[in-house]
């Protein structure tokens, strides 16, 4: 009988094994639940670094249509005539580099000698971030790790001889955060991509993408540059069944929607630059820059950075309707990141560290009220509601009632009453010395759901 016993508990788990196994199809890929540390986390950095960090220049506005601020398609602008954009980024070029001077010059220039990844996690973290996706290879093809597809076009090969996405995915979890990468499907002037996609995909863009996981196991995948082909083209289904069923993230590891024909299909959904989304349903994210460009564009002023205030009240719209917010610094060349962006991040870290209780690990209120207010938003944690004021009010009015009411950061007791189905909160007499936090206010409401 134990003999039995012991078979029949061996097929249950050889079956249970089965069906957790990801067939690739769509309705397959996107029946496996998106793992909880990403829609606990809400806040991650995005780090756009390259080559493109060299010359660190494009346009500062984005006038002539999308992107032609981003100092990250430096390379596609300088060759791509339609643009009007297209004369600007040369004659920038030939003034400060000469005629001659070709994109992959740039390598010799490209030396991080400044990067100090310890330093770069600390920064993230003390900013309040749980997550970062750092450009491993861009649309240019250079990779920022040892990349056997990209002989003698990788940061271990040529400009800084050093792994960087392994040195930064070391000291980013070193520090307790997850660590993640950008991959672009494609490149602009691969011979192979322009020859035959297909052999493209088989022998360069497969085995690196294998490589990149199975060497530094990333929690995050973001594809990008999916646009010029489908699925099919891409065999992303193919791929991301092996992600999900034999590679060492299996269990971990989150993607994004960016595979090809749309996006559609694939993990949680990518907006950018205000879009923004609503869903209640399927985990979404919004990415944008501290400042207009994701690389780092040296032509940006000081308008084109988001302040303080603006990025804390962005993080929370978007986390009240549900998403995350990945937010782009554009380290420089040598491997810093800039001043005003490590003051944007610290100023969030600080905010964070007060009023974290109603951002991580929240969810979005459903029957939230559609107020005509705007400074007003929700987040709901078990059966609390968390209530956050991009404006301070005098008197706020809450469509439910609760047992206690407190402000987060604050040490007095809060004034509220009940009015029938309300909960009526007076404001704290608040001063420069006592007030809790800069930007915004959270009251926390217990004992609501």
């Amino acid at each position: 009988m134990r003999k039995i016993a012991a078979l029949l508990f061996l097929m249950a788990c050889f079956q249970q094994i089965r069906a957790q196994s990801y067939q690739p199809t769509w309705q397959s890929l996107e029946s496996r639940p998106i793992p909880g540390w990403f829609t606990d986390a809400k806040f991650g950095i995005f780090i756009h670094w390259g080559l493109y960090s060299v010359p660190a220049w494009a346009t500062n506005s984005n006038a002539d249509g999308f992107g032609s601020n981003y100092s990250e398609w430096y390379w596609e602008r300088l060759n791509n005539t339609k643009l009007k954009i297209h004369k600007e980024f040369v004659d920038f070029h030939k003034k400060n580099y000469g005629p001659n001077f070709q994109y992959q010059d740039f390598v010799t220039q490209f030396k991080a000698e400044m990067f100090e990844p310890d330093q770069w996690a600390k920064v993230f973290k003390d900013a309040g971030a749980k997550y970062i996706v750092l450009t491993s290879k861009h649309h240019d093809g250079f990779a920022l790790w040892p990349s056997r597809e990209a002989w003698n076009w990788n940061a271990y090969d040529a400009g800084p001889h050093r792994d960087l996405a392994g040195d930064l995915s070391a000291a980013v979890k070193k520090a307790g955060l997850h660590m993640g990468f950008y991959y672009s499907l494609y490149e602009w002037y691969n011979p192979l991509f322009n020859q035959d996609v297909h052999k493209y995909v088989e022998e360069h863009m497969l085995p690196q993408l294998k490589d990149l996981v199975n060497r530094y196991q990333p929690e995050i995948i973001w594809p990008d540059g999916e646009w010029n082909h489908n699925d099919t083209v891409w065999r992303s289904r193919e791929f991301l069944a092996w992600l999900y069923n034999e590679s060492p993230v299996k269990n971990t590891v989150v993607t994004n929607d960016r595979w090809g024909g749309g996006r559609d299909h694939g993990g949680f959904t990518t907006t950018e630059y205000g879009q923004g989304n609503s869903s209640m349903t399927r985990p979404w994210e919004e990415c944008r820059g501290i400042g207009e460009s994701f690389g780092y564009n040296r032509n940006e002023n000081l308008e084109q950075y988001q302040t303080s205030k603006a990025l804390i009240h962005m993080l929370i719209d978007i986390v009240s309707r549900g998403g995350n917010l990945l937010l782009n610094i554009g380290p420089t060349a040598d491997g810093r990141i800039p001043v005003i962006m490590q003051q944007r991040l610290k100023d969030m870290g600080d905010w964070l560290k007060i009023n974290g209780n109603a951002i991580y690990g929240t969810t979005a209120w459903a029957e939230a009220p559609k107020s005509a207010d705007k400074n007003v938003f929700y987040t709901k944690k078990g059966r609390d509601l968390y209530v956050l004021l991009t404006e301070w009010k005098p008197i706020t009015e809450v469509p439910v009632t609760g047992k206690q009411v407190e402000m987060l950061g604050y040490n007095g007791k809060i004034a509220f009453s009940k009015k029938g189905n309300k909960t009526v909160i007076q404001a704290p007499a608040v001063t420069p010395v006592n007030n809790p936090s800069p930007y915004a206010w959270v009251y926390k409401v217990s004992g609501v759901f």
